[in-house]
């Protein structure tokens, strides 16, 4: 997606992260490797991110054809990469915390959700530094913020609801079942989750 990107230096700034993230992945896989079901569930987020940096959140042409299509006023993209933050990646911090941290239980789930929050806010708080710092003029295409002043609370509730249903949904699955939600994939299976 660096082709063309709208505005390559945004580019630069929203792939700082992917960048980190994909070094720190590849640097413990050896310590530590997720399951099959968590690596995908990272890859359609990193996807979703990546369609965003290309285009800047406020201009992707999914969230022009979702606001034009449900009347809304600006463009939903970045409000719905930040709920799939939440929903994609709450279950690989779930299963993080089973097999590093030894947590289970509801715990477990509570420690995943916790986790999404403290990331979704480090990442709006590093933003706006990064916004102001960098270049203020950029900043608002990094930001996104589209003239809300409440855009970064209402993308950290959307990743907190979005880690509630996968949450919510991977405890009943595993309820109904007895076995973790990615084990249907046929993924990694050692070292089992108890």
């Amino acid at each position: 997606m660096a082709i063309g990107p709208h505005d390559r230096g945004d580019w630069l700034l929203e792939n700082l992260v992917v960048l980190a993230a994909a070094a720190l992945l590849v640097a413990t896989r050896r310590v530590f490797a997720f399951s099959n079901f968590s690596y995908l569930l990272i890859a359609i987020f990193l996807a979703l991110h990546a369609v965003g940096a290309h285009y800047t959140y406020s201009l992707t042409p999914f969230g022009d054809w979702l606001a034009a299509s449900f009347g809304l006023s600006r463009n939903p993209y970045d409000r719905l990469v930040h709920f799939a933050f939440g929903l994609l990646l709450a279950y690989p911090l779930h299963e993080m915390g089973r097999r590093i941290l030894h947590v289970h239980g509801g715990w477990s789930y509570a420690l995943a959700a916790i986790a999404i929050l403290a990331l979704s806010s480090v990442y709006e708080i590093v933003e706006s530094w990064a916004a102001r710092i960098v270049d203020p003029e950029l900043g608002q295409a990094f930001l996104g913020t589209q003239g809300d002043e409440w855009d970064a609370q209402k993308d950290m509730t959307l990743a907190v609801v979005g880690a509630a249903i996968a949450l919510a949904s991977s405890a009943l699955y595993r309820a109904r079942s007895g076995r973790e939600p990615w084990l249907w994939l046929r993924g990694r299976t050692r070292p089992g989750l108890p």
